[in-house]
């Protein structure tokens, strides 16, 4: 027997379930239409919808100052649950700049030379055809593989990071280290490893110890499916654009804290970015390493530094960011360094409001411009 399904349309279930949301939500447009003066309000939620999106959660801080935090929608569709900016959900691969932090100290307290061979700090990575460095792995140029069919989805826990690393770690590189770009969450799981070797520490000792208490990120957690973790967030998928929404697969991201399996909030993350803004934790000049694009042999930049991604947008102004996608969820931290803007949105779903997070940085950046206008 065929199981039912509801006939109700997502949009219709989200203004619902989510007391206060404007009429017209629920006969968004097929396409969002994003004016700068249209209301956050009523922007996030008709795409939401629009998308399948079932919760959100964003926070804007603007001169060390919360500008804007809210949640959207449901984080337990099930049960009823509204998001907050307290929800914690999955931030995938923006794990990666948060486990760059831990690289940072590392190479300020002497105890990681990044032009070292990993072996120094692994010693039982398998050596390669060609000699990998930290920082070649760091900017995703060591040529370590991405994910193969069924890896992203892995239901095996591993107790270990070294563990994890059998996942890759005999398999050929791809290409000699320093002649291209190609991005691996593989590479980022034996910088966990290496950040143990260099502090003799375990990971995620080392990064509750000295990154997460220190920075005061109360609600940001390596996930373990099997604990009880308040707060925490269900997640979801869609099979298309017209299907419904269904509980995401279960999943045991353990082989990939540092790369992408922690949970966060986004005013964790929003306080995470001011705190990098204002040279807390890592000095100024070390985080500015990690904003530096690496290049190829060739002299190519990458745009890529230590974890971050490094551009510039239409109107020249600089950009550190990350995304990230996990099962069920997807993630945006983006900052302005020098206009001290820090944005993070964070959803519940396979769906992404990544494109809308950035018009909305661009709306809190010109309002202040001639001609700028903005309604939060």
């Amino acid at each position: 027997m065929t199981p039912l399904r509801s006939t109700v349309p997502f949009s219709t279930l989200l203004l619902l379930l989510t007391p206060g949301l404007p009429a017209q939500v629920a006969t968004a447009p097929p396409s969002v239409r994003l004016a700068p003066d249209d209301s956050i309000a009523v922007v996030i939620p008709a795409a939401m919808a629009n998308r399948g999106i079932p919760g959100a959660s964003i926070t804007i801080v603007r001169d060390g100052q919360v500008a804007l935090s809210r949640g959207f929608g449901m984080s337990d569709l099930e049960n009823g649950i509204a998001a907050t900016p307290e929800t914690r959900f999955r931030i995938g691969s923006v794990s990666k700049p948060l486990t760059s932090m831990a690289l940072g100290l590392l190479v300020e307290e002497g105890r990681l030379d990044l032009d070292a061979p990993v072996q120094r700090y692994v010693p039982d990575f398998p050596a390669q055809r060609w000699p990998i460095t930290v920082r070649q792995v760091a900017g995703h140029m060591a040529g370590i593989r991405h994910y193969r069919e069924g890896e992203f989805e892995n239901q095996r826990p591993y107790p270990t990071l070294q563990d994890g690393l059998r996942m890759f770690q005999d398999d050929s590189l791809l290409f000699e280290p320093g002649t291209r770009f190609v991005y691996s969450s593989f590479g980022w799981n034996l910088l966990g490893a290496v950040i143990e070797g260099a502090s003799g520490q375990p990971y995620l000792t080392f990064m509750h110890d000295r990154v997460i208490v220190p920075l005061g990120l109360n609600h940001t957690i390596a996930e373990f499916p099997d604990s009880l973790i308040p707060r925490r967030a269900r997640f979801y998928t869609r099979g298309d654009s017209t299907g419904p929404i269904l509980n995401a697969p279960y999943v045991d991201n353990s082989y990939k804290w540092p790369g992408g399996g922690y949970l966060s909030t986004t005013q964790d993350l929003a306080r995470w970015g001011a705190a990098l803004l204002d040279g807390r934790l890592l000095r100024p000049a070390t985080r500015d390493l990690l904003w530096t694009p690496m290049t190829t042999r060739d002299g190519k930049s990458t745009g890529y530094g230590i974890g971050w991604s490094i551009r510039s947008d239409s109107l020249g102004r600089r950009q550190a960011f990350h995304t990230g996608g996990s099962m069920g969820g997807t993630a945006i931290l983006l900052l302005y360094p020098e206009q001290r803007l820090v944005l993070a949105m964070l959803v519940n779903s396979d769906g992404t409001l990544n494109d809308l997070a950035r018009r909305i940085a661009g709306w809190y950046l010109d309002a202040g411009r001639p001609g700028g206008t903005f309604r939060p």
